[in-house]
């Protein structure tokens, strides 16, 4: 076992399955009207809940391509201990953290209310499938042990282009 198994490399049908998914999702939520740095936002607080630490790589910097501050990602985990965040940001996260958790719970069935109070059901359905396939991508990293490589200031945007031109938008990773 002295080499990684890359999952993804492993099937590679099943991976270009995945990401055809990813694409269809990212479609839906264009449709539905969610921009990318919502969605990004979401992207980022289900790898920090599933603790994929590439997929918390990229997706930060997509975020912050997209406009989310620095502030906000740094304050991500507390999001509802501050005003830093929307109506519809906090809708969001709250329907990414229900996906991710799948607490069957008054609480969890509570927050999922106030989101669809604030959503349109387009954007709701959009963004339980952003989440479902930022968790799937999450599995496959981390289950692949995909590594983050560090990276030099003029490496930096080359890195994000590509990484960002070879995913599909909704959350695709490695």
């Amino acid at each position: 076992m002295d080499s990684p198994f890359f999952l993804d490399k492993s099937d590679p049908g099943s991976w270009k399955a995945l990401n055809g998914v990813a694409l269809k999702v990212a479609a839906a939520a264009e449709a539905a009207g969610l921009e990318r740095a919502l969605v990004e936002l979401v992207n980022v607080r289900v790898s920090q809940l599933n603790g994929c630490a590439y997929c918390l790589d990229l997706h930060d910097r997509l975020a912050r391509e997209a406009g989310v501050s620095g502030q906000q990602l740094a304050v991500l985990p507390a999001w509802r201990e501050t005003a830093l965040f929307d109506q519809t940001e906090r809708a969001a996260l709250a329907v990414g953290e229900a996906v991710t958790a799948l607490h069957n719970d008054a609480k969890s069935f509570a927050e999922l209310a106030q989101a669809r109070d604030v959503l349109t059901e387009a954007q709701y359905s959009a963004l339980q499938w952003c989440a479902i396939a930022m968790n799937a991508f999450n599995r496959v990293s981390i289950l692949s042990g995909h590594p983050v490589r560090p990276r030099t200031a003029a490496s930096h945007h080359t890195a994000d282009r590509t990484a960002a031109a070879a995913q599909a938008p909704a959350g695709a990773t490695p």
